[in-house]
């Protein structure tokens, strides 16, 4: 059995492979070929953290994710999310690896979301708007680039010392979150925010959201306007328990990502779109997947 540590994976997962396998994985989903329950989430009060267990048999791995949300860690300056996968093999049960599996939980939810985006979004998208500053916003731009061609990327968190440090980073400009988000052709929510913080009232008309935070369902980041537009998910089951911005909003689930991507339904793209991601555990084999996979084979 393989140990493997975020290094390890860091070298072996790139996240122009990781796209295609997060399509596929959403398409296998929606298709019913997935067995996998909604998460379970146990809190952890105090400190206020959250541990969640998320298992998945998928049509090539068999393996669990076991993640830990504690918000108040980004007072004591280290990560938020932490988690453990481990990888069996579906013909024996055998356990194949247990891997670090804080980056993969990064980088997939980006992929995810750029996925997303290469479906949905403006296909001449050249503004992006991100709202927040913390590992996923960074990981987003990186995975948002490889599907459209940003001339100008905006810039806004809660935390104006760490905007102004994500911005200088990847050369964007910090701006009031409605000036980011006005004219803006993409849009990505990725804050530990409990109340909105996105109004649909900003938004231009045909533009694209990637909304990743608020992830209980009592937490929202888009105000009721941004819901009534055409609403993506990734799971309907997961969206109708975990999501705040769906559940307190009443907002109407248009289908999941991975039913648009099989070409099963009109993807709606020429409106506004809203992809609303809480993250699954078949993201999550199926990444793992590919780090084990380029080390056997290495």
């Amino acid at each position: 059995m393989l140990f493997l540590d975020e290094d390890q994976v860091r070298k072996h997962l790139r996240m122009a492979d990781l796209i295609p396998a997060m399509e596929k994985a959403l398409i296998d989903f929606s298709a019913g070929k997935v067995t996998q329950p909604v998460r379970q989430i146990i809190a952890v009060d105090p400190p206020g953290g959250f541990y969640g267990m998320m298992p998945a048999l998928t049509p090539e791995g068999l393996g669990q994710k076991i993640v830990t949300f504690y918000p108040p860690n980004a007072e004591r300056g280290i990560a938020t999310h932490m988690a453990l996968i481990v990888l069996n093999d579906p013909q024996t049960g055998a356990p194949l690896a247990v891997m670090d599996g804080r980056l993969i939980t990064e980088m997939r939810t980006a992929a995810v979301s750029a996925a997303a985006t290469k479906l949905l979004a403006p296909k001449d998208a050249k503004v992006l708007a991100i709202l927040g500053s913390g590992v996923q916003a960074r990981s987003h731009v990186e995975a948002l680039q490889l599907v459209r061609q940003f001339e100008e990327i905006r810039v806004w968190s809660p935390n104006k010392a760490h905007a102004g440090q994500f911005a200088k980073e990847i050369r964007a400009k910090t701006m009031l979150a409605e000036d980011a988000v006005r004219d803006a052709d993409v849009i990505v929510t990725a804050t530990s925010s409990k109340v909105s913080i996105l109004r649909g009232a900003w938004f231009k008309p045909g533009c694209h959201v990637n909304a990743v935070g608020a992830c209980r369902p009592d937490w929202r980041e888009l105000d009721d306007d941004a819901m009534r537009n055409v609403v993506f998910v990734d799971s309907r089951e997961a969206a109708m328990k975990e999501s705040g911005d769906v559940i307190l909003s009443g907002a109407k689930i248009y289908a999941e990502l991975g039913e648009a991507l099989a070409d099963k339904i009109d993807n709606r793209a020429s409106e506004t779109t809203i992809f609303k991601s809480l993250g699954m555990a078949v993201e999550d084999i199926s990444a793992a997947l590919l780090v084990y996979r380029s080390i056997t084979r290495g």
